[in-house]
């Protein structure tokens, strides 16, 4: 039998983790001295103690272990691990890939980042415009349909509205375009104005500031990105329109987030 100082050195974890681990039910004595309180463990629980931790090594979370002790299967949640540990690795790979590409003094004109895009309720339209620049004009128009047909219609919080071009190739003319805003709750419909659920979706974001006729250098930018860290294009990219023409007087002050949705 072992006190738990003993313990501690033979199976190499502090008392403050053997404490810990008592009060998880990990690793409790195999008595505790009634008159001093004294834990006392037996020395076959060393080998409980190097499989605790040999998991804790691997990250593996409190809650697993103590699954794994009571009989769950071992190797699912290891296979599980493995996967979370693949997405670190992967995300570590490339956080290190753009602070290489810094400190080789190459200028970052676009910041890339990854995010997550919650599952939400739009309304949506889609037309056929004669050329990009008359988006400008149809996407405020759909707006105004959407709210006449749904007077008490209330958009999410935060906002969000994106546009998405639906060409395969870029086209001068004839331009196939979907225009979303996120809404709290299902509306009526029309032949135009339709609701539909987006789901949650993870997409590479970068922003543009500036006259829409240049967006092609953040559009390079964000795809050579996604192709040199091992991304895979998920669907339509989505530009949405923060500044503009409504509310800034001068062109370089128009701000845009190009979304591109991604696994």
């Amino acid at each position: 039998m072992l006190k738990i100082g003993e313990f501690s050195k033979l199976s190499m974890l502090t008392v403050k983790a053997l404490r810990f681990y008592e009060k998880e039910g990990l690793l409790s004595p195999a008595r505790v001295d009634e008159w001093t309180g004294y834990r006392i463990y037996d020395t076959a629980q060393l080998r409980t103690a190097a499989r605790i931790k040999a998991l804790r090594q691997l990250g593996i979370p409190i809650a697993q272990i103590k699954a794994i002790l009571g009989g769950a299967d071992e190797r699912e949640i290891l296979l599980e691990q493995a996967h979370t540990l693949q997405e670190q690795q992967a995300k570590i790979a490339r956080n290190l890939s753009v602070i290489h590409h810094l400190l080789e003094g190459n200028s970052m004109n676009h910041q890339v980042t990854e995010k997550t895009i919650p599952s939400c309720i739009v309304y949506y339209s889609e037309a056929t415009l004669a050329q990009y620049s008359d988006a400008m004009q149809w996407i405020p128009a759909q707006g105004a349909e959407a709210k006449a047909l749904n007077p008490d219609l209330k958009c999410a919080e935060p906002p969000y509205e994106f546009v998405e071009y639906l060409d395969c190739e870029h086209r001068e003319a004839d331009v196939r375009v979907r225009h979303s805003e996120a809404v709290e709750e299902f509306g009526t419909e029309s032949d135009n104005i339709k609701f539909r659920e987006v789901p949650e979706t993870k997409v590479l974001s970068i922003y543009h500031q500036g006259a829409y006729e240049n967006l092609g250098e953040a559009y390079a930018f964000i795809y050579k990105y996604a192709e040199d860290n091992g991304y895979k294009v998920a669907g339509f990219s989505r530009e949405s329109y923060i500044d503009g023409i409504w509310n800034k007087e001068s062109v370089d002050e128009w701000l845009t987030e190009i979304q591109l949705p991604v696994e």
